[in-house]
Order: C-alpha cells, then sequence, then structure tokens
C-alpha cells in the first residue's frame, strides 16, 4: 500500500495587502473582458460548476494573471504570449471548428482576488479552462477552486514542486528542471558556500528547504537565509549580512520576486558586491525582469530556466518574430512566456485529440488526451507526463550587455519532472502518476 502524503502540508501562503483593478483589453479574435464584480454565491458543498461554455462559434477560456501590484512587472508578458497563441490558433481555424474566447481577469498580486477570479472565470463566465497564476501564493490560493470544481488549470511557471494536482497542468520547471540543476552547476563553477535570499511565501522557502537538503548532501554550506514581502525594497540589511556572512565572496542564491529584485540589485552593486566575487542565480529573473531592472545592474549575473530568447531554434525565430509582430520591436521573450505559449497549445492538441465536437466541456476527456502530448515548442520539444508535468530541456543563462542571456549551460534534451523532490527526507520515494489512482492515495505512490 503506498504511503499517503498530506499534499495540504504545503498549502501556506503570504498574502499582500494590495486592491483590485479593473482591466479591459480586447484580443483580435473575440471580447476580452475583466470585471471587478465579486462572483456569484453557490450553494454550500456544490462541488460541479456550471456547464463549461463551447456553444455556438466560440469556445470561452480563462486567462487570470497580475496585471497590477507588485507581480505585474512579470506576469502581464505571461498573458501577452497567451494571447498570442489564442490568436494564432484562431487564424488556424480554430478548435474543433470554434473560436477561442478569451476572458482576462487580473488577479492584482493578490491572492484572496485570484481566488475570488478563479471562482467567477469557472461559474459565471463558464470558461472551459484557465490559463494562469504566477506565484506559488497565487496557485495554492486557487487550487481549491479547481478540486472543488473539477476544473482546469494550466499554470505556466517553474516552481517548487511538493504537489502534484489532478486538476492543474504544470508547464513551467519542476524543482529538479531548474532549482537542482542550477545548485549542482554553482557548486561545480562558483563555489560551496551559500547565501539564500526569497521573498516570504511559499516558492522561496520550499525552494530554499530543497536547496539547504541538497548543499548537505553535496558538500555545500548555507551560511545564511533571508526573505522579504512580497513588494518590500528595504534590502539593505541583508545586503549588509551578505557581505558579513561572505566577506572573501560566495554564492547568492536569489528567489526574490516582483518588485523586490529591482531595489536588491540596484543595491547589491551600489554595495560593491560584483558577479565577479558575489554571482546570483536567479529563478524569477528572466529577460522581461533584465529590461525593466538595468542591464547595468544584473550584466554577469546568472538564472536557470527551460527557454531563452537566445535558443538557436526555427520554432524560436517563429515564436519570437510572431510576438514582435503583435507587441512591437522592442519586446523580449521569456520562459514563463514560452510556457503560456506552450500551454494554450498543449490544451488545444488535446482538445482535439479527445475528439468529436464539443469534447472543450468534457474536461476528463481532455485530461486523458493531454497524456503524451508533445509540442516543438521554442525552446526544445516538450512532453506532458501522466503526472500532469512537462519533460523539458534544462537551460543556465549569463546576463550580456545587451540584456539578453549567454547560453553557459544545457542539457542534452528534455528532462523527465519529478514533482516530489528526492533530496527533501519528508518527500524521498514519492512519485506521481494519475492513471494509477487510488482513493486513499490519489496519483501518489511511493516508488
Amino acid at each position: 500500500m503506498a504511503r499517503q502524503f498530506g499534499r495540504r502540508r504545503f498549502l501556506m501562503y503570504g498574502s499582500a495587502a494590495l486592491g483590485t483593478s479593473v482591466l479591459l483589453k480586447a484580443c483580435a479574435n473575440g471580447e476580452t473582458t475583466s470585471t471587478s464584480e465579486s462572483p456569484a454565491a453557490t450553494d454550500a458543498g456544490t462541488q460541479v460548476a456550471a456547464s463549461p461554455a463551447a456553444s455556438g462559434d466560440a469556445i470561452k477560456v480563462g486567462v487570470l494573471h497580475s496585471l497590477s501590484g507588485t507581480m505585474a512587472i512579470s506576469e502581464k508578458s505571461v498573458v501577452d504570449s497567451t494571447l498570442l497563441a489564442i490568436e494564432e490558433i484562431n487564424n488556424a481555424g480554430g478548435v474543433l471548428g470554434k473560436q477561442i474566447q478569451p476572458i482576462v481577469e487580473d488577479g492584482a498580486s493578490d491572492w484572496p482576488t485570484f481566488a475570488e477570479k478563479a471562482r467567477k472565470l469557472i461559474e459565471e463566465d463558464q470558461v472551459v479552462v484557465v490559463f494562469g497564476c504566477w506565484t506559488s501564493a497565487s496557485r495554492k490560493a486557487v487550487l481549491p477552486v479547481f478540486e472543488e470544481k473539477n476544473h482546469m488549470l494550466f499554470y505556466p511557471v517553474q516552481y517548487e514542486g511538493q504537489e502534484c494536482s489532478k486538476n492543474i497542468f504544470y508547464t513551467g520547471a519542476a524543482p529538479n528542471q531548474q532549482i537542482e540543476p542550477s545548485v549542482d552547476w554553482l557548486l561545480e563553477n562558483k563555489g560551496t558556500d551559500f547565501y539564500l535570499v526569497g521573498s516570504d511565501y511559499v516558492f522561496p522557502r520550499t525552494a530554499n528547504t530543497i536547496i539547504k537538503a541538497q548543499l548537505e548532501a553535496k558538500n555545500g554550506t548555507t551560511v545564511g537565509e533571508d526573505y522579504l514581502p512580497l513588494g518590500n525594497t528595504e534590502v539593505a540589511p541583508i545586503i549588509a549580512k551578505i557581505r558579513s556572512a561572505l566577506p572573501n565572496g560566495g554564492v547568492i542564491y536569489n528567489t526574490l520576486n516582483g518588485d523586490s529584485n529591482v531595489a536588491f540589485f540596484k543595491q547589491l552593486k551600489g554595495a560593491g558586491l560584483g558577479p565577479d566575487r558575489y554571482p546570483v542565480m536567479s529563478v524569477s529573473i528572466a529577460e522581461e525582469e533584465v529590461k525593466a531592472i538595468g542591464t547595468d545592474f544584473l550584466e554577469g549575473q546568472y538564472a536557470a530556466w527551460n527557454y531563452f530568447m537566445t535558443v538557436d531554434s526555427p520554432a524560436n525565430t517563429k515564436f519570437v518574430d510572431a510576438f514582435r509582430a503583435k507587441y512591437g520591436n522592442e519586446r523580449v521573450t521569456n520562459d514563463p512566456m514560452e510556457a503560456g505559449y506552450i500551454s494554450v497549445n498543449i490544451w488545444k492538441q488535446a482538445v482535439e485529440q479527445a475528439g468529436s465536437e464539443g469534447t472543450p466541456t468534457d474536461l476528463e476527456a481532455v485530461r486523458q488526451a493531454a497524456y503524451g502530448q508533445t509540442f516543438e515548442a521554442p525552446g526544445g520539444t516538450v512532453t506532458m507526463n501522466t503526472n500532469h508535468h512537462l519533460s523539458k530541456t534544462v537551460r543556465i543563462g549569463e546576463v550580456r550587455d545587451d540584456g539578453l542571456f549567454e547560453i553557459v549551460y544545457a542539457t542534452d534534451g528534455p528532462v523527465d519532472p519529478v514533482p516530489w523532490n528526492q533530496f527533501v527526507a519528508e518527500t524521498q520515494g514519492f512519485t506521481c502518476d494519475w492513471t494509477k489512482t487510488d482513493e486513499a492515495n490519489p496519483g501518489k505512490f511511493k516508488a
């Protein structure tokens, strides 16, 4: 009998006291709206939402990201790439002969707002799928809604793992596709003493739990660990601690998200802690954030992702050209944007494989059809596994003077995802497979 793991144990998240806002947005192939109205109340104990809408010539899908607040710096671009994928599919004839109608909602960098908007999209708008969330705090906030309604979310950002939900498809990296290989690369190339800096919510704290266990197993040392509330820019005390703990230099592993990164990198350089002696590895800094922060403060620093804009492939050339044709030649692409683009295409392929007219409303058929779907993504071939995660290539990049990344490391091919971390004692030996479920231990088995 498989040992059950308490999947709610990691459902801890912070809350940012940020307000909601109203955004009206248009897509070239269907009206896209967002409202700030509260979702309609539902009867207690309701398990299934009203039938999703796939009538007439339109299939409604939800797009749920922060378009305001501290996370807007990162999430707005994922909305853009998601809408690009939808536009391309619509221009090619749609899905099962129907056009996709995106309904965009603003999570406003506020986790309860994400949950409210997710419920609205499912209950009121009757979407057949939602593409969205960035932070793990927002994903943890909406997860109970998707499980209660037995609905479907495509989540496009790297994350800390320790989760494997039947109702979420994870198109970003699992820890063994980003965090773990980046730690190995740092140990081999940059040093063994690590200072961990992160935002104060579930992803950075869980990621650092993994990193500390990995360092212990591989003779590395954690010399310090600090967290900032999302949006907080009081980084000077942390930089002073880094200098004290690493007087001769060492590795800084950065899991800050949002606007905090701007202050962190500017003050890090101002304190004279440059990449020659204090290399920083980031897992939430990509091309869009480099552009916002400035290459003067980031050149020579590192990031770990599955995709960079500098990937040399025909699929990536096509993706970048299409994105810039739609949004402007000054725009850049990045990993979460690519994952958002992948999400829509994998979902579209699953719907079409599921078969007959109207199948976007048959979410279980779409789930089953998603398994094994491959897509020639800008970053290389990806495959959806039965654990709801993608096999993806791992890459490490160094920030260049033009704001893009020089790829300094890449795996030979896609790496299979491992959602339950094997360095953390509590989850060692666990695996996930949604084709092998039982009531006592759904999707999770002792290997």
